[in-house]
């Protein structure tokens, strides 16, 4: 008998889903809500500093508790909101809306969307981010906390542990999108 006939199939990545691509494996989905997770605990400190909680800046600094609520709030939440959306792009990544434009969007509707229209920005985004991150790392923050007008006891521990989910947020970004480029292969690249 022929050792074809005999061997076991192969495994494949999964069932096909209905646009065709091969299906995301469950690590990898997790990675990319992992990856937008990562931002929340920093955007939630920022909104609750916005909202005038204590965070520990000396007076004359723009974080002082005596400048919340006020004008410098908007920025807080926005840089939070914005964040935060550009955490969730990752999930198109592993999402159909990732590989076509949704329907019930205008003029653009149902159309391919090219590859590397997704993965160079992710890819360019997730070294600008592990960078950033390994520098606060290795010393930035650090230095940022030892200043005089940072915060200092437990509201300098609370500022670190909700941004140090940070670290994770680029190398997570990096392996969803491989995943992506990977999964996408067959695709015409344009």
């Amino acid at each position: 008998m022929s050792h074809s006939l005999t061997a076991a199939p192969r495994a494949t990545a999964g069932p096909r889903p209905a646009n065709g691509s091969p299906a995301v494996s469950r690590p990898v989905r997790w990675a990319a809500h992992a990856a937008a997770l990562t931002l929340l605990p920093s955007g939630l400190w920022r909104i609750a500093v916005a909202f005038g909680m204590p965070s520990g800046f000396a007076e004359g600094n723009p974080l002082h508790k005596s400048n919340f609520p006020g004008p410098t709030s908007l920025y807080l939440i926005a840089l939070s909101v914005f964040a935060e959306c550009l955490g969730l792009l990752t999930l198109g990544l592993v999402q159909p809306w990732g590989e076509r434009v949704p329907r019930w969007v205008p003029w653009l509707g149902g159309r391919r969307i090219p590859t590397l229209a997704a993965a160079v920005p992710a890819l360019l985004g997730a070294a600008a981010v592990t960078a950033i991150a390994f520098a606060a790392a290795c010393g930035g923050w650090e230095g940022q906390m030892a200043a005089p007008d940072a915060p200092k006891g437990a509201l300098a521990w609370l500022m670190t542990v909700c941004y140090a989910p940070l670290l994770a947020w680029g190398p997570l970004l990096a392996v969803v999108t491989v995943a992506y480029c990977r999964r996408r292969r067959g695709d015409r690249i344009r």
